[in-house]
């Protein structure tokens, strides 16, 4: 015989559909608090993203109503030899800018987080030049590229006997000088993020590894650079992001010739800005930011898939 104490009793289905009432409840409260936010990002970010995308389909010069032309901006963007040697530029950014200031934040990072005394006022020192607006930080550094008795740099090599240098107003050495203000600009952020993320691996696994008699660059390639991939994941794709996107160091080193000399410094999101603001060829800017766009897409989602978790 089956006890009546055994027997399950099914809950009231007024009390099921009144749970279900309070869930469909909270969910249109939390939808609809989070509509306003929703609408308005999407307004100030996906509607200039696919405006974008409609202009660089068309002749505009922001007098006019815009003229629809095709694939004619892109044709001509394609051809343009400017196009190429901005792109070139670009990737060079992109190339060595990145793997160059991860290697040395990494390294400064590393050595900083075995410090300690006065570690805080030194890591505050290396943040320093991140804080810093990039206008000021230029012009700074277009002064150390001068000629003496001006130039810092070229005064300090004389004292070896080292010929001036050009230096920014050189097309072979511009891109580099420029190159080394935006890695020295930006490597105190990195510093910093790399020492949160050598401080969020367990000592446990350091001690654990000394025990079983492991030395230190055995520590570092087994333990310290595997748990530390995560933050050199976002390092390396938010570094390759502000290296694709460069426009301030340029611009405001090289401001009697943004660009120059020759277009030797010049990228691409300043060729952009020349497009629009000084020619006034706003569809045929609209294809430069296209192309932008994809490599940033293109790249950022190569690089994920590279260093992503195995």
């Amino acid at each position: 015989m089956t006890s009546a104490n055994n027997t399950q009793v099914a809950p009231p289905a007024g009390r099921s559909r009144k749970r279900l009432r309070m869930q469909t409840k909270r969910v249109l409260w939390a939808w609809g608090f989070l509509a306003l936010p929703i609408i308005f990002y999407s307004w100030i970010r996906f509607y200039p993203t696919l405006d974008a995308f409609w202009l660089s389909f068309t002749d505009w010069d922001l007098l006019s109503e815009p003229n629809f032309i095709g694939l004619d901006n892109y044709r001509h963007l394609f051809n343009d030899p400017q196009f190429w040697q901005v792109f070139k530029n670009t990737f060079t950014y992109l190339l060595v800018g990145t793997p160059l200031s991860l290697f040395f934040a990494f390294i400064i990072a590393y050595f900083l987080d075995r410090v300690r005394y006065l570690q805080g006022f030194i890591r505050a020192l290396y943040f320093l030049p991140f804080l810093t607006t990039a206008s000021a930080m230029a012009w700074v550094w277009r002064w150390f590229y001068q000629p003496v008795p001006i130039g810092i740099i070229n005064g300090f090599l004389a004292n070896f006997g080292i010929a001036q240098q050009p230096f920014i107003r050189s097309v072979d050495q511009a891109l580099p000088s420029v190159l080394a203000t935006a890695i020295w600009a930006g490597v105190g952020f990195q510093i910093v993020i790399f020492m949160a993320g050598l401080r969020a691996i367990p000592q446990t696994y350091y001690e654990a590894a000394r025990i079983d008699g492991l030395g230190e660059v055995a520590i570092l390639r087994k333990i310290t650079l595997p748990l530390l991939k995560p933050t050199t994941v976002f390092l390396v794709v938010f570094s390759s992001i502000g290296f694709l996107r460069i426009f301030d160091q340029v611009y405001n080193i090289t401001t009697n010739d943004p660009g120059g000399p020759l277009n030797s410094t010049k990228p691409l999101v300043l060729m952009i800005y020349q497009s629009a603001f000084s020619s006034y060829q706003m569809g045929y800017a609209a294809a430069q930011t296209v192309v932008l766009f994809t490599i940033l897409l293109v790249v950022s989602l190569m690089q994920l898939w590279v260093m992503r978790e195995r």
